[in-house]
């Protein structure tokens, strides 16, 4: 990447305020960025990852999508800012806080005793014979567990490993439950624990190390 992309791809924090690990010390919760229709606008992008993701198109009309899109990104680069205010990742009020790069998920429940939630992947998640990339599978238990860590130790944390057992088939377009919860604290090692089921049926779990970060500590 060279020093023109570094610079559009990381603005500069437009406040100042100081980070922790990396993280936003002081995080301003906010369900107003991006407006109000921001949430039928993240709706709408993962509704174009899942018609790329099956889509044959023929050469006319893909040369008519790139046109499209060269204009969709040229109005998105008009208004890119730093990543603290970005209205993705950081809507509670939607699905995965927005984050479309994370399988959407609703939260259920949540505190220094785990993680609940409601998640389906969706057609884009695809790996293949209609069931979920083990990839994206763990980018939730990635997701939640982090957020298990959070809650648990009130403070930041990174992940230091993530193992994933797939038990059984994750589908697409159904309704599941991950649940996370931290299992042991040791110093700044903080343990996670993870299932994710399809009623009874347990299709993966986990198990995983986050590291809780000093002040300052990227």
């Amino acid at each position: 990447m060279n020093d023109a992309l570094d610079d559009q791809w990381n603005p500069t924090d437009q406040d100042g305020s100081p980070h922790e690990g990396g993280f936003r010390a002081r995080f301003d919760v906010t369900t107003e960025r991006g407006g109000p229709r921001y949430g039928e606008f993240n709706e709408q992008v993962r509704l174009l990852m899942d018609r790329v993701r099956y889509a044959c198109p023929t050469g006319e009309l893909t040369d008519e999508l790139i046109a499209d899109l060269k204009s969709i990104n040229g109005k998105l680069a008009d208004v890119q800012i730093d990543e603290w205010h970005t209205p993705a990742g950081t809507r509670i009020d939607l699905p995965a806080r927005g984050n479309i790069t994370v399988p959407p998920y609703d939260v259920t429940d949540a505190g220094p005793d785990g993680v609940t939630a409601q998640i389906t992947f969706r057609p884009y998640h695809l790996g293949g014979n209609d069931a979920a990339h083990g990839g994206q599978v763990a980018v939730a238990f990635d997701d939640l567990g982090g957020m298990a860590s959070a809650l648990k130790i009130q403070g930041v944390s990174r992940t230091a490993y993530l193992t994933v057992n797939y038990r059984s088939i994750t589908p697409l377009r159904t309704p599941l439950t991950i649940r996370t919860w931290v299992e042991n604290l040791d110093g700044r090692k903080v343990y996670v624990k993870g299932t994710l089921h399809e009623g009874d049926r347990l299709c993966a779990d986990l198990d995983a190390l986050f590291i809780r970060l000093k002040p300052g500590q990227p």
